[in-house]
């Protein structure tokens, strides 16, 4: 999916949570949204997903003005958010069933991936346990793997490193961002780590009270950092701090 954020602003009461964020994303891009608590990070996720309006600017996918009401483009994209809503009565197998119905990925060859999901995610043993026996780590798993299966255009995670996944977790995250950019599709995942941004990210956008400080690659700002602007964690942090 193409993305262009052009001037997107949002306002909670006298707090400006993002202020004029412009930037483009091709498909098959990977983008870490890096910045410390209540830099803006969940709020853009937020309002990328539908979740939440903008004040001012607009948001175009494939070029189109996205509309919160229009289910047919949110259907095209998945927001996982920190701690990812389950159903707690349900088993785990049932709460990935009605993700892949909503996105229509239900079809022939559903039961298979989903099965071999759950045995890379360490899940298999829990396929028939309710939602609300498992821990915050598990529960963020479940939700990935739904995410995964449902392969929607546009994925949207916000911090997903953070969510108590165990090493395994994580190493499967990385494998499917990777593979899931190669088919195309566009990821977006807030992150306060600089060296999981380099790890995973084909570009970064910096955020920092509620402005886009950076949007570049990660290639192009260790450039930076080696072309005599500090270390790559130093840049980051005059970019952080610096003037809007």
């Amino acid at each position: 999916m193409h993305i262009q954020l052009q001037s997107v602003t949002k306002r909670y009461g006298s707090v400006r949570a993002l202020d004029a964020v412009s930037f483009e994303i091709l498909p098959g891009q990977v983008v870490a949204v890096l910045g410390q608590n209540g830099a803006g990070k969940t709020t853009l996720l937020r309002i990328l997903a539908g979740v939440a309006g903008t004040d001012r600017g607009e948001i175009l996918y494939d070029g189109e003005p996205f509309r919160r009401e229009n289910l047919g483009q949110r259907t095209r994209l998945r927001f996982l958010p920190d701690f990812p809503p389950l159903f707690p009565g349900e088993t785990v197998l049932r709460n990935i069933g009605i993700v892949l119905r909503l996105y229509d990925a239900d079809g022939a060859g559903a039961e298979e991936r989903i099965l071999a999901l759950l045995e890379e995610f360490d899940l298999l043993p829990f396929a028939e346990a309710s939602a609300h026996t498992l821990s915050r780590g598990q529960a963020y798993k479940v939700a990935l793997v739904s995410l995964i299966a449902a392969d929607p255009e546009l994925w949207l995670l916000d911090e997903p490193l953070a969510s108590g996944m165990d090493p395994l977790g994580i190493s499967a995250f990385r494998r499917h961002v990777k593979a899931a950019a190669g088919r195309g599709r566009t990821i977006l995942f807030s992150t306060q780590l600089l060296d999981t941004a380099e790890r995973i990210a084909d570009r970064v956008a910096l955020i920092s009270r509620g402005a886009l400080r950076a949007f570049e690659t990660v290639a192009s700002l260790r450039e930076r950092a080696t072309a005599g602007e500090g270390a790559l964690d130093a840049l980051f942090l005059r970019l952080r701090d610096e003037a809007p």
